[in-house]
């Protein structure tokens, strides 16, 4: 598959965006890249960091020239050098999403051709983007922004041929595609639950280089589905649905009585296209056996990165004062800011030639000339486990949960986070463990964590969102990890009785989500419970119902929005 992708992109680099490839450094990656530079051509090549600054990757000014001739000067970025050519970005899983943002706009600043039969871009002024992705865990990925924009997502399992690409990039702009592959794949693209229509119109273009790449003008089915292997099944984020049987499908009706069966075919008449519903489960079919592996991993995983945020903890980096330097911004060095020096000079650059400079002086710089450095801090997180414990839950998965919040443990030791730990079981939730950073404390407090009883659902909650608002005061965020069966038969004033616990627990969810407090919910049913999914609702959690999942997919689920509040 890597092979046919080089070529592709290689046939058709503006109109495709480029590759991500994800895999580690090593001979495998660099023998792909050096066939696919080779079918670049001559064009420029040009390899930046994940890190480098706006002023070398857009252009800026020249503050050495302008300092010394007293007027602008401005300097070309890399982006204007790499013109028409490739642009690697290397080790892309720790690009800053600012860095991804300004690449993907210059991307898409370019013009786009759409026409009836065909999606064409604007070649002379785009760049083919190579995206090296060296991540190992599953939430290290290379930016959204710019893996949306990029055609192929692929591991380099073997190099491209060395061929000549010539006459397929000039038969290129004559192909044509009829309108039942455009359907049939904007059809595939939504069974697959692919959202974004850029997926479509790079498959659109795929389909269109493979048959230039074959030497025909006109895309058959072949082009279609190697476009829906290639671009859409690394995208999927749901299986296609089974097809429908035969037996359900009406028989077609009969075909109509020939009214002169003498009559000679026209002499240009072409093989006629299958149906649009034959032609869409061709396509699914094509893309469902390419379908990643870790295909409900990679759903959970996406979702909890969207749709977890991190409350508070903004503010509280954007007051950093020390930490990683991410640039500046105008203000005067008061207090515990820091001058940036360069950016003040540059600043102040452009306005020497009409500025009266004092006597003794090189450079005028004056008050609005002042720039202070930002900085980035990674935020403390505390994690709080709020575990049910009760008769329900240790029959059922209270091993499995045991486990996961183990790995969890192990997953915060690393990254320096707090953890703590709550157990409810009988008529009262109790705090196992306050927060802290001691590994094997915390591991006895889980260890020894007893199982049995009823299940005072709201009052874990309780305690969890009392223990959560506490860490806030102390400048920290906080992450509560409910893991439950949602089965509640204990109220808050310790009375017995599934409506009255169940009501509670949902009044507890609501202030929990009032308090603007993250959290997920891990549903450790044996089937999911609507119980669970209501009070994931009402507290405005992240709902994941883990029937079959062990240990360490739960641990991986979770930690995902952990490590989104610390990115």
């Amino acid at each position: 598959m890597s092979a046919e992708a080089a070529l592709l992109c290689a046939v058709d680099p503006a109109g495709l965006g480029g590759v991500a490839l994800r895999c580690a450094a090593g001979p495998q990656r660099d023998a792909w890249l050096a066939g696919f530079r080779a079918l670049m051509g001559q064009t420029p090549w040009r390899r930046i960091p994940p890190d480098l600054p706006d002023n070398r990757l857009l252009g800026g000014l020249d503050l050495t020239a302008t300092l010394a001739l007293g007027r602008p000067v401005a300097e070309a970025g890399v982006l204007a050098a790499v013109n028409g050519g490739t642009l690697v970005i290397a080790m892309a899983e720790r690009m800053p999403s600012g860095t991804a943002a300004r690449i993907a706009s210059v991307m898409d600043a370019h013009a786009v051709v759409i026409e009836r039969e065909s999606v064409a871009f604007n070649a002379e002024s785009r760049f083919c983007t190579l995206m090296l992705d060296e991540g190992i865990e599953a939430d290290e990925t290379a930016p959204p922004a710019l893996l949306e924009r990029l055609a192929f997502h692929i591991l380099p399992d073997a190099p491209p041929p060395d061929i000549d690409l010539s006459e397929a990039r000039a038969l290129l702009p004559a192909v044509t595609m009829a309108d039942e592959f455009i359907a049939a794949l904007t059809a595939a693209a939504m069974a697959l639950g692919i959202a974004s229509p850029r997926a479509v119109l790079l498959a659109l273009n795929a389909a269109r280089a493979a048959a230039a790449l074959d030497g025909r003008e006109v895309v058959e089915k072949a082009d279609a589905e190697l476009a829906a292997r290639l671009v859409l099944a690394p995208r999927a984020t749901m299986a296609p649905p089974p097809p429908e049987s035969e037996e359900e499908q009406p028989e077609p009706p009969p075909p109509p009585p020939e009214q002169n069966q003498d009559e000679p075919p026209p002499p240009d008449e072409q093989a006629p296209l299958p149906d649009p519903k034959e032609l869409e489960e061709l396509l699914l079919a094509a893309a469902a056996a390419n379908l990643p592996t870790d295909l409900l991993d990679k759903a959970k995983l996406a979702a909890l990165t969207s749709r977890t945020s991190g409350g508070r903890a903004g503010e509280a980096r954007a007051q950093a004062k020390r930490g990683r330097p991410i640039g500046s911004r105008a203000g005067e060095p008061r207090g515990d800011a820091r001058m940036a020096v360069l950016d003040t000079l540059r600043a102040a650059a452009p306005w020497q030639s009409v500025r009266a400079k004092p006597a003794h002086a090189r450079i005028a710089i004056r008050r609005e000339d002042f720039r202070i450095r930002r900085y980035k801090q990674k935020n403390e997180v505390t994690a709080i486990f709020a575990v049910d414990a009760s008769g329900s839950s240790a029959l059922n998965r209270l091993a499995e949960a045991k486990g996961a919040v183990e790995l969890l443990l192990a997953d915060c030791y690393v990254r320096r986070d707090r953890v703590a730990l709550i157990a409810f079981r009988g008529s009262r939730a109790e705090v196992l463990l306050p927060p802290t950073q001691a590994l094997a404390r915390a591991k006895r407090s889980l260890a020894g964590m007893p199982g049995g009883g009823p299940t005072p659902l709201a009052s874990g909650i309780d305690a969890a969102v009392e223990l959560a608002a506490a860490e806030r005061r102390a400048g920290r965020s906080a992450l509560i990890v409910l893991m439950t069966d949602g089965r509640a038969n204990i109220a808050r004033d310790g009375a017995p009785g599934h409506t009255r616990a169940n009501l509670d627990a949902l009044d507890a969810a609501r202030a929990m989500r009032a308090a603007g407090v993250s959290c997920i919910l891990l549903d450790t049913a044996p089937r999911p419970q609507p119980t669970a999914r209501a009070l994931a609702e009402a507290g405005a959690a992240i709902y994941l119902p883990m029937p079959m999942a062990d240990a360490a997919r739960m641990a991986r689920a979770a930690g995902a929005a952990a490590q989104r509040l610390t990115s």
